[in-house]
């Protein structure tokens, strides 16, 4: 682990309860690790993973890092205070997005797991930042691979198994997201953000039965997948 600290953050005030995990969307490394540790950015989270799989720490994690910005999940509107927060080097969608290497993940999961045993964050709390801001964010997007994580239970698997269409009318597949966690301000955005995570094969904003019965599925007390 690489020590490059970061003078952007502040107190928390909440205790930690969730891990949000971002691609950094610059062109490399470099530019985006120098912008997190520019105090002039007025950004930063607690840890960046290299395409090579080095980890860079930034921001102590009893500290409340600036990577959420305006976001929103299960009822938490500061985000930034309950979370730490880990930026996945990838250009994003602005630069040239693309699938990440096996170097890099293969990094990122022990660093997840020590996150969230230290601080007993459960699979449903850990997220992308187009979970928690999905008006404003894509990241890590859809070639990000949760499906590694949920295979050691550090997300939640798509559900895969015994699915049955619940029949919500828009409505009410809008509430049932909510009660899951997301902001559903903007409907279409909140929609593609749950595409984006759970079926991202079709990521078009449009509420269809296997949006629902994936939804009801993750609703369960155990949802069931192939991971």
């Amino acid at each position: 682990m690489i020590e490059t600290p970061s003078p952007n953050f502040d107190e928390r005030q909440r205790p930690v309860s969730m891990l949000v995990l971002h691609y950094t969307g610059m062109p490399d490394a470099a530019s985006a690790i120098e912008w997190m540790a520019d105090p002039l950015s007025k950004v930063s989270a607690h840890y960046c993973v290299t395409e090579e799989g080095q980890v860079i720490h930034m921001v102590a994690e009893d500290k409340r890092a600036w990577h959420a910005g305006l976001a929103w999940w299960r009822g938490i509107s500061d985000v930034n205070s309950a979370s730490i927060g880990i930026e996945i080097v990838n250009p994003g969608h602005e630069w040239g997005y693309r699938p990440f290497p096996e170097e890099q993940i293969s990094a990122l999961i022990p660093l997840v797991h020590d996150i969230v045993q230290r601080h007993g964050i459960t699979r449903g709390n850990i997220v992308g930042h187009s979970d928690i801001a999905p008006a404003r964010k894509q990241d890590p997007g859809e070639l990000f691979p949760w499906h590694r994580l949920a295979r050691l239970r550090l997300a939640l698997p798509r559900p895969t198994k015994n699915l049955m269409d619940p029949h919500w009318s828009d409505g009410g597949f809008l509430l049932a997201l909510e009660r899951f966690g997301y902001d559903i301000n903007d409907p279409v955005a909140a929609i593609r953000a749950f595409q984006r995570r759970y079926r991202t094969e079709m990521i078009d904003g449009i509420i269809d039965g296997e949006c629902r019965s994936i939804l009801l599925a993750l609703l369960l007390p155990q949802p069931q997948g192939d991971d």
